[in-house]
Parts: C-alpha cells; sequence; structure tokens
C-alpha cells in the first residue's frame, strides 16, 4: 500500500497551526517541494529551508500566524485534500471551482506541472485537483 505524501504535508501544516507551531519537518519530494513553492508565492508560509539529516532530505517551513485586526484571534490556514488515491477528482480549466470568491486558492496537478488554479485558467489547461487552501 502506498503512502499519500500530499495528505501527509497538509496534516502535518494544518495540525502545526492549529498548535501554533512555528516551525514543521516535513519529507522532500519534487511533489512536496512544489506544492511548498507555491504556499510560499502566495504567502501561506514564510520561509523554507532544506535539510538533510543521515542521508533524508526534509524541508523546514516557517509558518505564518495571522492575527485579526482587533488582535482578538488568529486567522487559521485551511488546507483540505480533494483528490485522493481512492478516488481521483479531475477538473478542465473552465469547471476550476472558486474558493471564496477567489480568495482561496485551488493547487492542481497538470501535464505542465503542478500550478494554482489562477495560473492553469490563464494557460487554459486542466489537471487533477490536489487541494484546496483559504
Amino acid at each position: 500500500m502506498g503512502k499519500d505524501t500530499i495528505a501527509d504535508i497538509i496534516t502535518c501544516i494544518r495540525n502545526a497551526d492549529m498548535d501554533k507551531k512555528r516551525t514543521v519537518r516535513i519529507a522532500s519530494t519534487n511533489i512536496t517541494e512544489n506544492i511548498v513553492k507555491i504556499l510560499l508565492r502566495e504567502g501561506f508560509i514564510e520561509n523554507v529551508r532544506k535539510h538533510q539529516e543521515s542521508n533524508k532530505c526534509f524541508l523546514v517551513l516557517t509558518l505564518r500566524h495571522r492575527r485579526t485586526r482587533k488582535g482578538m484571534g488568529i486567522y487559521r490556514t485551511i488546507l483540505k485534500r480533494i483528490s485522493r488515491p481512492g478516488l481521483r477528482i479531475y477538473s478542465n480549466y473552465q469547471r476550476i471551482p472558486k474558493i471564496l470568491g477567489g480568495m482561496g486558492i485551488v493547487i492542481l496537478s497538470t501535464s505542465r506541472g503542478i500550478m494554482t488554479d489562477r495560473e492553469a485558467r490563464l494557460e487554459k489547461i486542466g489537471g487533477e485537483i490536489l487541494c484546496y487552501i483559504w
């Protein structure tokens, strides 16, 4: 039985965000590196560095905790896995959902690599919907 690395990184980030931890260590693969680059570019995480320990590579993520205007609480980053190994969800570029009217992002795996919903619509290419983030 295979391991779902995308669900693992989503769960690690979600758990660290709920526990208000500043850093998270996840396994480094090509897919996780591309997803982390998107999260960094979109502003959901602050920093990424690669760490090697006994012939295994890890990514150390520094999470961004956002406060409300009045300082009353902290916004939670919501990550939701959509396509999974048991049920793959595909979409063409016209039917890619908009999360919170465009405030959130959809991460897709396309024939041209992993990209956000905005990039996929601009290139007019569809693919497998990996996750929603808002």
